[in-house]
């Protein structure tokens, strides 16, 4: 006659220990080893199979260990979680650590029925993380079943990189380079977006009609929208742009899926406002169709708003819950390592007298094209000014770009219309603060328009290649200077350009220039977004090689294909800016690449070149970039310039160039007739804009989640799970003591490396299966990683690594089985002397498994989840005094401070063994005050949706576990120990 289980109960089957899981039924058991992943689950079959009820056995008396014991085995036990007890499902299986302000979006999200929220915290504060974080919660709850990301194509493989490497999801790329292998593994009638669950699609695949329906039809239950403000466009956008069409295109997208009121949305945009209100509001109503209407000018409106928006800039997360947070004290305050500030530095340089004469020919040029065009039509006017635009930037940019343009036709002059002429022109020539599509603006843009043109323009042209080297490129004679200057002071600079010609012209001329230590690579839009992150990181590994010489350096030659999204800040420490962009903004963008979260540098430099002669980039700095920075001093925020802005300036500067030269008077420049008002104008606008950004920060100021809410889970999830500082310092002692050969550097990175050959063979075969079996059998080293991004061969210090686990595994199965052969790290018992405390002190490591009973918007979802608990007691077991958690704790760091006699150890641990009864009562209390309290925290947590609340239950399975006993004794003299004692 078969048993019959409940769930969470414990079975012997297969030579091991299972939990039963609820999805059992009579005549098949559904089990998870004890300790063991969601990936080790198993079916059984009692009739089939030697299936009996199994009882934990107490640790024995005869098998003692160190002082270190009870920390490795609970570490080791800890990393074996995979879904822990508490509200957040996810948090035991991702393989980063996030900061507590990243939790605040998550509070946010489990409080809604369905997601929706507008994420728009400050460049570098993580909004990837928080979006990933509600996206694995969600999946890991049942919540949702299926993830789209939208996103440039240039980012596309970044989202890919940090879904794999932090959450666990493995994302399918859907490009315009992918989409013809994925469809050809479809079935008849099937959507690639039904067989791939998690996708991450690229904004331009989904413009075509075709992809666009299928993907509308198909749409998962989660979709997470990047730089989500290139997906609106102000009511009074200027229409017929290539800019203002692809907006609203993914505008009226994103309007079809998010009227699904059952479909999760993630918006996330740095730059919800920029000054635009239509915009702002067009995007509020993506998130709620209600708030777009919404009166915000009352606290009722902004509350409302409150409960879907959360916009923080650095100072607001730099220190975090802290007493000026309304806490009652800093013992859980946060301090986020922003750098502090940027040091920044305008360098001019002069042209030398062929450059000079070069450029004063390519005006006059410049200037009879632009009269004799508008002699012939609005359309050759327009045809002739983006070409002089083309023509100028790239001579002022370098010689290799200058004579790539002179010879290379103008985009726009094929053109019907003026009109067509302005679409196809200004995205060339402008650097757009809203332009969400760098992929292929680095391309240096053509001059010529006819054939008449071409024998002047070619003159120019060879004039120009004769240029290059530093005895008449006096830009690159000052770059060379500021590039040793800023290596000399130890720092790693981008040196960020506008064409591709410049960028590759620089890093050959720069070769060898810059001491024979110092590494230098070029990254264009010649590359694809995915060889542009091998590049980079091939770079930095070639510094690495040589780590330990101080005159190592790497310097990156960059176009604006990396201005945005791409994350630098772990290999790059200063910005160059080698072309002045004619929007401030693009200079920001740049400079967020290092100025980040994770930046080491508390001072990241920054460099803006500019030519005092050329007559274009003093102006464009004077008027654009001055402006720019008294308002970001004045009122402390950096505020997006409009398009229209630069664009106006821009046309000014280019227009009194062709009147009066190079040596026209900078003054001239405001006293055109033409141009006063347009200025007074422009002037008006932008600071209104930069009030109305000021006013938006204090307004929508994040208000739904108390610090202290924040601080109460934080340290449920700290006390659960522990830090990162816990696995590294796991591993490390962890194969120390199973005679791995461990080198620390203690370089200040937390990486080391390990030779596992003479570990046991188990652990050897564990690691085997995990890095590879090569590695280990050539008895390789295994570089054991910071970083949770890492390559075949290699181990990440975070509880969700495999090799981690292994170890972990390992640890714990030894300390389990007593006659484990080899070094066994962790034991179950052990008996310390020491100083740490004044009476007889016994640590105990229980684990408890609970019921859990999950209501969600799909149904009820029945679960066993594991928590392992420290709880710590003075004197007799009969006698027990009970100490607090904290003092339980802290038991971990005692040392001994003395010997302790073999038999004195076996008699006081045959004690504690022995009064295990007389404690069960405080056990089987203390785990349902625990289910109590993970009660009361998931219904805190979800405390603004009653209908996933009720139904919410934790039930504890008795009896708990002990895994551990640990006898800490005072230290006395000799002669005053008793018989009675021993």
């Amino acid at each position: 006659m078969s048993l019959t289980y409940t769930a969470g109960s414990l079975v012997a089957a297969r030579g091991r220990e299972w939990v039963v899981l609820p999805e059992s039924a009579s005549d098949m058991l559904v089990l998870r080893p004890l300790g063991g992943s969601e990936d080790d689950i198993a079916a059984v079959f009692p009739a089939f199979e030697d299936v009996r009820p199994a009882e934990f056995a107490a640790p024995s008396a005869t098998d003692l260990g160190d002082q270190r014991a009870a920390g490795l085995l609970r570490t080791a036990l800890r990393i074996g979680f995979r879904s822990g007890a508490g509200p957040f499902r996810s948090l035991a299986s991702i393989a980063v650590e996030p900061r507590a302000y990243q939790l605040v979006p998550l509070l946010m999200a489990l409080r809604q029925r369905t997601v929706r929220l507008l994420i728009s915290d400050d460049v570098g504060i993580g909004k990837t993380v928080e979006a990933g974080l509600i996206a694995k919660e969600l999946l890991a709850q049942g919540e949702a079943t299926r993830l789209a990301v939208l996103c440039s194509p240039s980012l596309a493989e970044q989202w890919q990189g940090e879904l794999r490497e932090k959450f666990g999801i493995d994302a399918e790329l859907v490009l315009a380079s992918t989409v013809t292998r994925l469809e050809r593994g479809l079935e008849l009638g099937q959507s690639l977006f039904d067989k791939h669950p998690y996708t991450i699609i690229s904004t331009d695949f989904i413009k075509s009609t075709r992809h666009r329906e299928d993907f509308v039809r198909n749409c998962p239950d989660l979709v997470i929208v990047d730089e989500a403000h290139s997906c609106v466009a102000a009511d009074d956008a200027a229409q017929g742009t290539a800019s203002s069409s692809s907006n609203q295109l993914r505008y009226e997208l994103l309007r079809r899926i998010s009227a699904d009121a059952d479909r999760h949305l993630l918006l996330l945009t740095a730059t919800p406002h920029s000054g635009k209100e239509s915009a702002f509001r067009n995007l509020l109503g993506l998130v709620r169709p209600e708030l777009a209407t919404l009166n915000l000018e009352t606290p009722a409106g902004r509350a409302k708003l409150a409960e879907y928006f959360v916009a923080r800039k650095r100072a607001d997360v730099r220190t975090y819950l802290t007493k000026e947070d309304g806490l009652s004290d800093d013992s859980l305050a946060e301090r986020t390592a922003f750098p502090t500030d940027r040091w920044t530095k305008d360098e001019p340089y002069k042209l030398s007298p062929a450059y000079r004469a070069l450029l004063d020919d390519a005006i006059a040029y410049a200037r009879d094209r632009v009269q004799a065009a508008g002699e012939q039509g609005r359309r050759e006017a327009r045809v002739a000014w983006w070409s002089v635009i083309a023509l100028l930037r790239s001579m002022v940019s370098s010689p290799a770009a200058a004579a790539q343009t002179l010879k290379t036709r103008s985009e726009s002059a094929a053109a019907r219309t003026a009109q067509e002429a302005d679409v196809l022109g200004a995205p060339v020539a402008a650097d757009s603060a809203e332009n969400d599509r760098l992929e292929g603006m680095d391309v240096a843009p053509g001059a010529a328009e006819s054939e008449e043109a071409g024998a002047r323009l070619l003159e120019l042209s060879q004039r120009a290649a004769e240029l290059v080297g530093p005895a008449e490129d006096a830009k690159l004679k000052a770059l060379t200077k500021h590039l040793k200057s800023l290596i000399a002071e130890g720092y790693h600079p981008i040196v960020f350009c506008r064409y591709i010609p410049t960028a590759e012209y620089l890093a050959t001329q720069l070769e060898g220039k810059l001491g024979k230590k110092t590494k230098i690579a070029a990254v264009t839009g010649t590359l694809s977004p995915q060889q542009r992150l091998e590049r980079i990181e091939q770079l930095a590994a070639e510094s690495a090689e040589e780590a330990g010489d101080p005159a190592v350096r790497r310097v990156l030659i960059a176009t604006d294909c990396l201005s945005e999204g791409v994350n630098l800040q772990h290999h790059f420490d200063a910005v160059v800016h080698y072309d002045l962009a004619w929007n401030p903004t693009r200079h920001d963008q740049r400079e967020g690449r290092v100025d980040r979260y994770g930046q080491k540098r508390d001072q990241v430099r920054v460099i803006t070149m500019f030519g005092e002669d050329n007559g274009i980039d003093g102006k464009v700095l004077e008027v654009l970039f001055a402006k720019h920075r008294q308002i970001k001093k004045d009122l402390g925020i950096l505020v997006s310039v409009p398009d229209e802005t630069a664009s106006g300036v821009t046309d000014a500067v280019v227009e009194w160039l062709l009147l009066h030269g190079r040596q026209g008077s900078q003054e001239s420049l405001f006293e055109l007739d033409s141009h006063q008002e347009s200025f007074e104008r422009i002037e008006r606008e932008w600071s209104s804009a930069a009030e109305r950004e000021k006013t938006s920060q204090s307004k929508y100021a994040q208000r739904s989640i108390h610090p202290e809410e924040v601080a109460r889970e934080v340290a449920a999830v700290r006390a659960a799970l522990g830090g990162a500082d816990e696995v590294r310092d796991f591993a490390l002692e962890a194969l120390r003591d199973l005679d791995a050969l461990v080198r620390d550097p203690r370089d200040g990175s937390g990486d080391f490396t390990a030779q596992a050959g003479g570990a046991p063979a188990g652990l050897r075969d564990a690691l085997a299966a995990t890095l590879g079996g090569r590695l280990i059998e050539e008895d390789r080293e295994i570089p054991f990683r910071t970083t949770p991004a890492v390559g075949r061969g290699e181990a990440a210090l975070v509880r969700t690594d495999p090799a981690i686990g292994a170890i972990a595994s390992y640890v714990l199965d030894s300390a389990l089985d007593a006659n484990t052969p080899g070094p066994r790290p962790a034991r179950r018992c052990g008996v310390v002397t020491t100083d740490a405390v004044t009476i007889r002190t016994t640590l105990l490591l229980v684990r408890y498994r609970f019921h859990l009973t999950l209501p969600s918007r799909t149904g009820e979802r029945q679960l066993v989840a594991e928590d392992a608990r420290l709880l710590a007691y003075e004197g007799m077991p009969s006698r027990a005094r009970w100490l607090d958690d904290e003092a339980a704790a802290a038991l971990l760091a005692a040392r001994a401070s003395a010997n302790t006699h073999e038999q004195l150890a076996r008699n006081q641990i045959g004690r504690a063994l022995d009064g295990l009864p007389d404690l069960a009562g405080h056990l089987t209390e203390y785990g349902t005050s625990l289910a109590a309290e993970l009660d009361a925290s998931h219904r805190r947590v979800r405390k603004a949706n009653e209908e996933i609340v009720r139904g919410l239950k934790v039930v504890p399975q008795e009896p708990a576990d002990v895994l551990g006993v640990y006898v800490y004794l005072p230290q006395q003299p000799a002669s005053t120990v008793s018989g009675a004692e021993a």
